[in-house]
């Protein structure tokens, strides 16, 4: 494994550049095989481990987390699991940090990622945390089964993910199967439509909603074919002032859960979760529980193939976009 260190510039022109600490250094070790298709300028899928680490259960996490490396690389494109560990940004991790992800790790949002870092500390990245390292390493594709969203108690608690924020800031593509059925999904797309980032359902009509095929939304824009995908987000990000392009595509048919039945759940956790006082941030977690429980346990099946689909997908974006990318560079 190789080290990288990258330097992020500090200024301010009113004080003498000598009077400034030196610039902070964000350490950064790239696995051999995602800096050599980095070199090579052969396509790279980055993804985020805080559901593989936290997300599913124990004896499934280490196993779930190399079969989304595998199921990458059977598309032609290298995998790069993202993480911090003792305060180095691993991009490319290997079994054994999987193994020790798995043992418990800290989930880190884009917000934690430089304190984990200064601190020395590790932890699983979130899709906002995944987007900062994919966009600081020249990676142009984030794979994640569930985004986060606007949550149901918003005017009350004015809880949005930082995955929709990052959506604006970060200039990469994320492939996911939409959001979970228990966050405010109308809110979610009204959101991103007011920030300018597209979204765009591959070979799907209806935004989805995890676990489900679908949010009974449509996705704004429909494209079936991956060359037109490619070209849409080369397009999209030649315009000055854009950010990401959001791609959804649906958990398979087989997998998913019935959406009346998650429906009917959310409305009996929301009704329980009243009565005993659940509030804010406490709600989405208690929902969640309850949802689960109300599935038998079908849920955690779904939500692990969501995340193997999922970064598949993610694959095949990742290799039709990346001639369209190169071509534009050129």
């Amino acid at each position: 494994m190789t080290r990288t260190t990258l330097t992020t510039p500090r200024t301010a022109p009113a004080v003498p550049r000598s009077a400034h600490r030196s610039a902070p250094r964000i350490p950064i070790r790239l696995g051999e095989e995602v800096r050599a298709a980095l070199d090579d300028g052969r396509p790279v899928v980055a993804l985020e481990t805080n559901v593989t680490a936290n997300g599913l259960p124990a004896p499934r996490r280490v196993a779930a987390g190399l079969e989304c490396e595998r199921r990458v690389r059977a598309c032609g494109v290298v995998p790069a699991s993202l993480a911090v560990l003792d305060g180095t940004v691993v991009v490319g991790l290997v079994q054994q940090e999987h193994e020790r992800l798995a043992e418990g790790a800290r989930k880190i949002g884009s917000r934690e990622l430089a304190s984990t870092v200064a601190s020395g500390t590790s932890g699983a990245t979130t899709i906002s945390a995944a987007m900062v390292v994919a966009e600081l390493t020249g990676i142009d594709v984030v794979a994640s089964a569930g985004l986060g969203g606007v949550h149901r108690d918003y005017v009350e608690t004015m809880d949005v993910s930082a995955d929709l924020h990052q959506l604006v800031r970060s200039r990469v593509v994320v492939v996911s199967a939409g959001v979970k059925s228990v966050l405010d999904i109308p809110r979610t797309l009204e959101f991103l439509e007011t920030r300018g980032v597209p979204v765009i359902g591959y070979r799907c009509d209806d935004f989805p909603a995890f676990l489900c095929r679908s949010s009974g939304l449509p996705n704004p824009e429909r494209i079936d074919d991956l060359g037109v995908l490619a070209d849409a987000i080369g397009l999209h990000r030649s315009l000055p002032g854009t950010g990401s392009v959001l791609v959804t595509h649906p958990i398979a048919a087989e997998d998913a859960l019935d959406e009346q039945e998650v429906g009917a759940a959310i409305d009996r956790a929301l009704a329980r979760a009243a009565a005993e006082g659940v509030r804010g941030a406490a709600v989405t977690n208690f929902l969640t529980r309850e949802v689960a429980a109300a599935t038998a346990g079908r849920s955690s099946a779904a939500n692990e193939a969501v995340v193997l689909q999922v970064a598949a997908v993610g694959a095949e974006v990742a290799a039709a976009l990346a001639p369209a990318l190169a071509e534009q560079a050129r």
